[in-house]
């Protein structure tokens, strides 16, 4: 069972990532960054997807009609495409209030989505917080 560094160091392997970070999405302060951050400044970039992945968490449009409610958020993941490169934001799911999630950023011409959902998921169950 990894814990933040370690989380963050693994996420990191995945091809063509860029940079990685456990993020707060309440506060919107990172709890631990890895790598580069797109504009620079891993605060930043923290702040900021925290704000997209409060939208997510809290819009009732996410929820569809039968789903089983449950302590975390309604949506798993959020994919952000740009020219350059992707985003992938991974909620974990918590023993406390469930605020936080994963960040990486991975270069579009080397890096695989797919792969990334599958290694960011995995990495979300078995993060250890506390």
């Amino acid at each position: 069972m990894p814990g933040i560094d370690e989380c963050l160091l693994e996420a990191m392997a995945v091809p063509g990532a860029r940079g990685a970070s456990l993020v707060d999405w309440t506060s919107g302060l990172a709890l631990g960054t890895a790598g580069d951050s797109p504009v620079g400044d891993h605060e930043t970039t923290a702040a900021e997807t925290a704000e997209l992945a409060r939208s997510a968490a809290e819009f009732d449009s996410f929820v569809a009609e039968g789903d089983i409610p449950s302590d975390g958020p309604p949506v798993e993941d959020l994919i952000v495409t740009t020219r350059a490169g992707y985003h992938v934001i991974r909620f974990v799911e918590t023993s406390f209030d469930s605020s936080v999630f994963l960040h990486l950023w991975l270069d579009r011409d080397t890096g695989n989505l797919a792969l990334a959902r599958i290694r960011l998921r995995d990495l979300a169950e078995r993060l250890v917080l506390g």
